[in-house]
């Protein structure tokens, strides 16, 4: 039978192949080191925990909860947003929780879009943020990445070439896949082109605590004005995690706010209460659980980054986020991302996300996250070590290493 519309609009999950050559190497009794979804391994805070488990024996809590949040929750949002960037935001008109940052961008995509409206997506990036408007019905025009002056002029481009008139503008920084941070200074620029060409910004800033410097990721709501053309997106799944909580906001304008809120309330109830009253309790902390979240990342990935390094496999150090963003070593590059991935899980017993995943311009990388312990990622830099080694002498007969896309 013939693919549904929606369906056949959506590209191929090249993950599910990475996905499926895993499972099967587990089930063959394989010892499998996976970096490849970015699913956190730590714990919730036990704090979270127990007041999740307070607030579940109130059997109040067990109706239906409200879609766009309940009000504790929406004002402690504000009040992290005015803590961290200094950004005032009215918590009734101006917030909006979302089952994830990933929800969050798929409903909206769906509250603005005509079929056909033009969307500027960066291009590698997570793939929600073209799927969801694919999904609604929209055209994406690929930009990209590069959060500096080179930003710009192709921007410049795709406004005038394309038709009709460019919707929206996705901006993803500190960003997933490449890990790469976004300045203020950028998003003053790309605010003042926003407010000029008349387009909404949609910033994902699911990341914004998982940095490893002295400078915290900026919002792009810190620019005076922004929030006349802006929505952005924050998550509690790495933060906190809290993934398989699904608990995500929505901030900024409050026309798209609305919107957003409208379309929600026809889809969904909202998350459990309790989970929504254990989420009020981490974002009024004190930080501290942020802060051991982050130092454990920041750990791991300088494990990466050296043990991968004499491995033979460059992997550069990400300034922020769970993943770094390495490009295929030279000898394999030619294979394409995925080929890549499916020989490091046959040959390595190691699972890394190809980076066709998140674009075209993904393909000569993949990205590795930082969900595995310090001993289990010394131990995929041995595996890799010994495949890249004997590579020559173990695959000659079965692909060219020489050979050229």
């Amino acid at each position: 039978m013939e693919e549904f519309h929606k369906v056949r609009r959506l590209p191929p999950y090249v993950f599910e192949q990475v996905n499926r050559l895993k499972a099967s190497a587990r089930a063959a009794g394989a010892d499998i080191i996976d970096l490849g979804m970015g699913n956190p391994d730590l714990p919730t805070p036990q704090s979270i925990v127990d007041k999740l488990c307070e607030a579940v024996q109130d059997p109040r809590t067990h109706r239906y909860s409200s879609s766009k949040g309940i009000p504790g929750l929406r004002r402690a949002q504000a009040a992290y947003y005015a803590r961290r960037f200094g950004v005032k935001l009215n918590p009734d008109t101006q917030v909006v929780a979302t089952l994830g940052s990933k929800e969050g961008f798929a409903n909206m995509a769906q509250a603005i879009t005509a079929p056909g409206d033009v969307i500027l997506c960066p291009n590698p990036t997570y793939p929600i943020h073209a799927f969801g408007f694919l999904m609604a019905g929209g055209v994406i025009r690929s930009i990209s990445v590069e959060p500096d002056d080179t930003f710009f002029g192709p921007l410049e481009r795709a406004v005038r070439h394309s038709i009709p008139k460019p919707l929206a503008l996705i901006l993803n920084y500190p960003s997933n896949p490449t890990a790469q941070v976004a300045t203020l200074d950028f998003y003053k620029e790309v605010v003042a082109f926003a407010k000029k060409h008349d387009i909404i910004v949609l910033s994902d800033l699911a990341y914004s605590e998982i940095y490893f410097n002295d400078a915290p990721p900026p919002s792009v709501l810190e620019v005076p004005g922004a929030i006349d053309v802006t929505v952005e997106f924050t998550s509690m799944s790495k933060t906190f995690s809290m993934p398989g909580w699904r608990m995500g906001f929505a901030v900024g304008n409050e026309r798209l706010i609305a919107a957003l809120t409208r379309v929600k309330s026809y889809l969904d109830y909202g998350a459990f209460t309790p989970i929504q009253v254990a989420a009020t309790q981490a974002l009024n902390g004190d930080g501290s659980d942020i802060a051991e979240v982050r130092n454990i990342y920041k750990r791991r990935r300088d494990v990466m980054v050296e043990s991968f390094g004499k491995a033979g496999f460059e992997v550069p150090p990400p300034a922020a986020t769970m993943f770094a963003w390495a490009k295929i070593p030279e000898k394999f590059r030619h294979l394409g991302s995925l080929e890549f991935s499916k020989l490091l899980v046959e040959k390595a017993d190691v699972a890394v996300a190809p980076g066709i995943g998140f674009g075209e311009q993904g393909d000569d990388y993949v990205r590795l996250a930082l969900v595995e312990n310090e001993h289990r990622i010394r131990q995929a830099a041995r595996n890799i070590k010994k495949f890249l080694s004997t590579a020559d002498e173990t695959m000659h007969n079965v692909i060219s290493l020489n050979a050229h896309r």
